[in-house]
This record gives C-alpha cells, structure tokens and sequence, in this order.
C-alpha cells in the first residue's frame, strides 16, 4: 500500500513533505531522494573541495558547494543546458535539494564556474570518485572486471571540436567511460575524429596503479 506521505530531512525550519494526496508543484521531485543519497555519501561536497574558488569572499553570494549541487542535480534531473537555470534557480525543489531556501545563481554564474575548471581539477574529480568506489567494498574483491566504452553525443550548432563521425553519422563528440559493475571510474570527454581506443591504454594505468594501493591481490580484468 503507498503511503499518504513520506517526510524527508528538514532544511533549518522548512518542513519537507511528499504528499500524494493533491496536485503536482514540482516536476523533479525527485532530487528530494537524490538529495538524501548525497548527503550520505557527501560526493558534491568532497568535489567542492577539489574545484579552485578565485572569487572574493565579501563578493560571494552563492557558495562553491551550493553550485555544485545544483549543477549536478540539474544535470542528473536532464536538464543539460546551463539556460534552464534561469527558471530552475526559483524553483523549490532544486532549492532544497541544494540545501538553499532562496534563489540559486543562474547561468553566467554557473558558466564562470565551469570555465574556471582545469585540468588538474578534472583529475582531482576523478581520483575522488576512484576513493568513493574503493569505499563502497569492505573487504577487497578477488576480481574486478573494468569495463571501457566509448560512446557519442551528438552536438548541434558550432560547437569546438566537433566532428562528422561516420559510424554514428552525425557529429558528436566522443566520451571514453570506464565502468566497473554499476560503478562509474572515468568520464573522459574526447572529439569524435579519434579512434575508440584513444588515451584508453594511459587511463588503465593509471585506474590500475591506483587499485593496487588498496588491493594489491584482486585480479583485475
């Protein structure tokens, strides 16, 4: 039987409900559940942590973190286009989620964010995700089985970098992603005139050296 209401952890004084009851006010209630997952494995935080913040401190009216969150909850409800937030930033359920009870930052603001990403950041990034999946296995596994895949996005409009690719015959861009189980290792992102296997062979190094700090006798695949 499906409950009347579900009651999910307060933000200060704002009770927080799911009731089935009455109309729809949100549309991406979902980032409620995907809030209370995040704050248990505390992933937007710790990626906080590894992006460079150059602003001026008495200037910030929207914090590091809170951005994070809502860039990365807006991507994971499907909206990919930083102009969505023009409207997102009002509404209450990304709000929420991102821990705020007022406006969020729009889109030149997350834009300035974004841009101010390097390379190292992306690699910092990377590195936290390979921490949370040695984190997930209480003891380490005989065998793991990393998984290499490349796939495309198509691009529209004149975006850098893209190209014509025959196979998919569209132009795209061409991510290199490593999965191990249900796990997500890299988000590598590439222009599509490589081969499939581009920078593949430097990425398994590094995945492999990394593992063989925590488990040095698992069987990796």
């Amino acid at each position: 039987m499906v409950p009347e209401k579900l009651t999910f952890s307060p933000l200060s004084r704002r009770q927080i409900e799911a009731d089935f009851s009455g109309g729809h006010i949100t549309a991406d209630a979902g980032l409620l559940l995907l809030r209370e997952v995040d704050k248990q494995h505390r992933l937007t935080q710790r990626l906080a942590t590894v992006l460079d913040d150059a602003r001026n401190p008495v200037l910030v009216r929207h914090k590091l973190q809170t951005m994070v969150r809502q860039r990365v909850f807006g991507v994971a409800a499907g909206y990919e286009d930083l102009n969505d937030h023009e409207a997102l930033r009002a509404d209450q359920a990304l709000q929420t989620a991102t821990g705020e009870d007022a406006i969020l930052a729009g889109k030149s603001t997350l834009c300035r964010m974004e841009q101010r990403v390097d390379r190292q950041a992306v690699i910092n990034a990377h590195e936290l995700l390979w921490h949370h999946f040695i984190e997930q296995h209480e003891t380490p596994p005989k065998e793991i089985v990393l998984d290499f895949d490349g796939t495309d996005i198509p691009v529209h409009g004149d975006q850098p970098g893209k190209f014509f690719n025959a196979y998919y015959d569209h132009h795209c861009y061409f991510p290199l992603y490593v999965f191990c189980g249900r796990h997500l290792l890299v988000s590598y992102l590439r222009t599509s005139n490589r081969s499939d296997s581009r920078h593949s062979w430097a990425i398994l190094a590094l995945l492999v050296k990394f593992i063989r700090q925590y488990w040095p006798d698992t069987r990796i695949v």
